[in-house]
């Protein structure tokens, strides 16, 4: 039966360093939960720790209200599939799917039943006699979904499957596990450093940066409201502008450094005349305007990407929050009215909707509703 997990100032240390100082989270039962971060950040860390696999040294972790610290790996009934997939390779696709089966002792009628049904769910039956070095990476994959499934485990547990996968392939199998994953029903915990892929496949994502939760939402909560600039950069790409808050009798607006002001209605009571701001503009959050109405800047390069035109800008360094490694205005082909070229000089607008607004230190948003956890 599938659980709840609950994280309660969990701590993770390998002698005098601190990988999690203290981390919360709550997992429901049932959904698709990705740990996102960059490498270092600490999320295979937790992972094993959920899985029995890394001592906990502070805090507790529990399926339902069962505390599991002490609960060795075997006996927490989980199912784990791994980047390398770890099937046997001198086992036929049906042998590596019945082996925990077989370690449980269950009779062979229910055990063909439960193999058949699951070989049918994540579609291997056809490959069920053939061994894993005549299957493709996809395939091998799906044998290892299979396998940690048929147990029917209380959670399944995956760290980074797809990564070793070629791109077609990797957004083909991100579709089935999601797939099997909601037909299941089981928890899930999936472990990535890839955006796009945690954006597509889950219900909630926690972003983690050095041991540290910065923000637990949905997809497009995360992607649309990041609560701070981390999280805005990491998730997609962001250009980060120094702005002051205006605010009188007519509203509130922020002032880009080269004078454009933007009126703003979702601005938090905190913010207050004179403010020092961020601004957090996405590439496709920009629309081309008459000289005037905008931020002025170069056309500096240019990639043709199929549906849209990436096209990477040069503004006044004064507008700038520095150290960024590119500034970028996303055009959809199908929409555009006309292209621009290289050199070109271009007044982009940015959607006062869509934009989040930043402390100066870049550690809060300060749109009205933005939540680090949902």
């Amino acid at each position: 039966m599938s659980v709840e997990i609950n994280i309660n100032k969990v701590v993770k240390k390998y002698g005098d360093l601190t990988i999690i100082p203290g981390l919360d989270e709550h997992i429901k039962n049932g959904e698709f939960f990705t740990l996102l971060g960059p490498s270092g950040c600490g999320k295979t860390t937790l992972l094993r720790m959920i899985a029995g696999f890394n001592s906990i040294e502070g805090g507790t972790i529990a399926f339902n209200d069962k505390v599991i610290n002490d609960i060795p790996a075997h006996e927490r009934n989980i199912g784990m599939v791994f980047q390398s997939y770890a099937i046997f390779p001198h086992l036929t696709v049906r042998e590596n799917v019945e082996y925990g089966l077989k370690l449980r002792k269950m009779p062979k009628d229910e055990m063909k039943r439960k193999v058949d049904d699951i070989l049918d769910v994540v579609q291997i039956t056809e490959y069920q006699d053939r061994l894993p070095e005549r299957l493709s990476g996809g395939q091998q994959q799906r044998v290892a979904l299979a396998r940690a499934i048929v147990i029917h485990p209380s959670v399944l547990l995956m760290d980074e499957p797809l990564s070793n996968l070629d791109a077609k392939l990797r957004v083909e199998m991100r579709s089935a596990i999601r797939e099997v994953q909601k037909q299941v029903g089981i928890t899930t915990v999936y472990v990535t450093h890839d955006q796009e892929e945690a954006l597509s496949i889950s219900d909630r994502i926690a972003v983690m940066k050095k041991g540290v939760i910065q923000q637990t939402a949905s997809p497009h909560t995360i992607y649309t409201r990041p609560y701070n600039v981390f999280v805005s950069t990491f998730i997609g790409h962001s250009n980060l502008f120094h702005a002051t808050v205006r605010a009188d009798g007519s509203g509130k607006a922020v002032v880009f450094n080269d004078g454009y002001v933007m009126p703003m209605d979702n601005l938090s009571d905190e913010v207050t005349e004179g403010m020092q701001v961020i601004v957090s503009v996405r590439p496709e959050e920009f629309s081309i305007q008459p000289q005037g109405q905008g931020l002025q800047c170069r056309i500096k390069n240019k990639v043709f990407l199929g549906k849209y035109n990436t096209y990477f800008l040069d503004f006044e360094e004064k507008m700038l929050v520095p150290d960024q490694p590119s500034i970028e205005f996303s055009q959809d082909l199908g929409h555009a009215e006309r292209l621009l070229d290289v050199n070109e000089t271009v007044t982009l607008k940015p959607n006062a909707a869509k934009v989040n607004v930043f402390t100066a230190d870049g550690e809060r948003n300060l749109l009205k509703g933005v939540v680090l956890h949902e």
